[in-house]
């Protein structure tokens, strides 16, 4: 596996060693081991997955306090783009995005640690996308900045008009007027 950083310490795309013939191909889509060695040591709880058609956009979500959640996430049937936004206030980067396509085909795959928010935008016509989370989900703890914030300015790579939301994404606050975040001087790993 290699990891390639991103702008945002923390936040790596990892791209697995893939193995290819006639017959088709064979990867590692996850090694404990290798995980821990090359990124950080954590223990992955859940494992989720959704189906969701172009233009669909999920977040930007995160889990608060001491529920807040570590994610490492993938594309096993077409293509997202897919976005992490640093929300320690305190940070060098807060406010700040990284985005990456991940795809099918290309098999990258995103680490998100705890302290920033995540979604992604369903390029392909549809998309399935899985995530490994080192917290288990707490609906109590759930929460979510808007995808659109234009402080923040993501490029969805999508145009407005194409754009699918659930009703629940269409009325979170901007990242200025979000009551809880993180603290860029806790250690959210510690245990």
């Amino acid at each position: 596996m290699r990891v390639i950083e991103t702008e945002l310490p923390g936040v790596v795309l990892l791209e697995p060693r893939v193995f290819e013939d006639a017959r088709g191909y064979f990867f590692e889509s996850f090694s404990q081991r290798e995980f821990d060695a090359l990124v950080r040591p954590l223990d992955f709880v859940q494992d989720n997955e959704s189906r969701s058609s172009h233009g669909v956009v999920r977040g930007l979500h995160f889990q608060k306090g001491a529920s807040s959640q570590g994610k490492l996430v993938r594309v096993v049937e077409g293509c997202v783009l897919d976005v992490a936004v640093d929300i320690r206030r305190g940070s060098p980067t807060f406010g700040k995005y990284v985005s990456a396509e991940l795809s099918s085909a290309n098999r990258l795959q995103m680490f998100i640690p705890r302290g920033f928010a995540h979604g992604f935008a369903v390029l392909s016509q549809e998309a399935v996308f899985q995530y490994k989370c080192d917290r288990f989900y707490d609906p109590s703890a759930e929460a979510a900045i808007a995808w659109d914030d234009p402080e923040i300015g993501i490029d969805w790579k999508l145009p407005a008009g194409d754009v699918l939301l659930s009703e629940k994404d269409r009325h979170h606050p901007a990242l200025k007027d979000a009551e809880e975040l993180f603290d860029f001087n806790i250690d959210y790993y510690a245990k």
